[in-house]
């Protein structure tokens, strides 16, 4: 082929190669229009449109409350599985300020923050699941909302977790099943040997014999 046949050839490539699709009629996020009524140009979505994953007509499950009311209910059956990760959430989000024994006295309360309330006082005892549902929801007082940071499942699981540490600081022997008290009665027979006492000096003084012999 010519030269003049490579020239043609590649005028007739180039008249093909349109633009349209780079640089088709478009507006910017949120730029005014006249095209509709009421001058915007982003759609609003249709009335009663429910994005995926947020349809929520169990109230009490997103809110707590029913009415005006904080529920005393779980929306939802509380396993094993459910308390260890309201406890791994609770860890994470809860026990800075509060402690991961829910007194009050978490780290950054040890150094200066405002103090935390405590899980066991009579108040929060006697207080509905769904007041815990809330306060991580909405937040109160200086504690923030932590809604963007917990899913509202994962806040029933931390609320069932303060149920725990509850039972766990205001419980008795009588609440400890009859089989299992002979456990408790062993330990607490033998305790633990203090640091400085005989029988700790005795163990620390057998595994130095035992390293020297091994010399």
């Amino acid at each position: 082929m010519s030269r003049s046949g490579y020239v043609i050839g590649a005028v007739v490539l180039l008249a093909g190669c349109r633009q349209d699709m780079h640089d088709q009629p478009r507006y910017k996020p949120l730029a005014a229009t006249d095209f509709f009524g009421d001058g915007r140009s982003a759609r609003p979505p249709v009335p009663g449109t429910v994005a995926r994953g947020h349809l929520r007509i169990d109230t009490a499950r997103y809110t707590g409350k029913v009415g005006d009311q904080d529920v005393d209910f779980f929306p939802f059956p509380i396993t094993r599985a459910d308390l260890e990760r309201g406890q791994e959430r609770f860890n994470i989000y809860c026990s800075p300020c509060h402690s991961r024994l829910g007194d009050g006295n978490g780290m950054i309360v040890r150094r200066g923050f405002r103090q935390a309330a405590s899980y066991h006082s009579d108040k929060l005892i006697k207080a509905p699941v769904g007041h815990f549902f809330d306060v991580m929801t909405n937040g109160f007082g200086a504690m923030p909302s932590y809604a963007s940071r917990v899913d509202a499942d994962d806040r029933w699981r931390i609320a069932a977790y303060i149920r725990v540490l509850q039972l766990s600081e205001n419980s008795t022997m009588a609440d400890v099943p009859a089989e299992q008290r002979g456990e408790i009665d062993k330990g607490m027979a033998t305790p633990a040997p203090l640091p400085g006492s005989g029988a700790a000096s005795t163990e620390a003084d057998r595994k130095a014999g035992t390293e020297e012999k091994a010399k």
